[in-house]
């Protein structure tokens, strides 16, 4: 049986001048006007600033390690797209029963979902941090230059009104995801 042959592997990611950027040890701190974003990248990585980029570098890799490698690049990438244009994700409510109402509370950072499905009791769920909300019924659009908070959101708010226990077919009451980075649903 041939024997694997590792490698070395190295990426250098550009940061545009406008973000300011720090490494301690495995933790990358990107910071823009007010917005900042950290990120720890796992310890297999090594991670160094030149200048005003980032150099990611792995020794002798297994499959594991150009796995982590691959995530980590992706993280920055993110995190300096977060930082230039911002992420939005888009969705939908749906009602075919019930007149389901959505607001949001910014003091307590909560949605709040009225008569889904003719529930009596309100359905009330956190946002994350550093995200904007904007809802025009029937449509929510999430921004924030945080991938992971606006993805989050987004998937809470789908989660909670998912219909259980009943045919799908006929109660198709809901709030779906129809945007997000990079895709599209419709």
């Amino acid at each position: 049986m041939a024997k694997k042959i590792r490698k070395d592997f190295n990426e250098t990611i550009e940061v545009p001048e406008t973000i300011q950027t720090e490494v301690n040890e495995n933790v990358i701190i990107m910071k823009k006007d007010s917005n900042e974003l950290k990120k720890t990248i796992e310890r297999e990585i090594k991670v160094s600033k030149e200048g005003n980029n980032i150099v990611l570098s792995v020794k002798k890799a297994r499959r594991i390690e150009k796995r982590k490698f691959g995530t980590a690049k992706s993280h920055v990438k993110n995190m300096i797209e977060g930082l230039t244009n911002g992420y939005e994700y888009e969705l939908e409510i749906c009602n075919v029963h019930f007149p389901m109402t959505l607001t949001f509370d910014k003091s307590k950072k909560e949605f709040i979902i009225k008569n889904l499905l003719g529930e009596k009791s309100p359905r009330i769920i956190k946002a994350e941090n550093n995200v904007e909300i904007e809802i025009k019924a029937p449509h929510v659009k999430i921004k924030s230059y945080d991938l992971e908070a606006a993805g989050q959101t987004a998937a809470n708010l789908e989660k909670i009104t998912k219909v259980r226990n009943r045919d799908r077919n006929k109660f198709q009451d809901g709030i779906f995801i129809t945007k997000k980075p990079g895709r599209s649903f419709v």
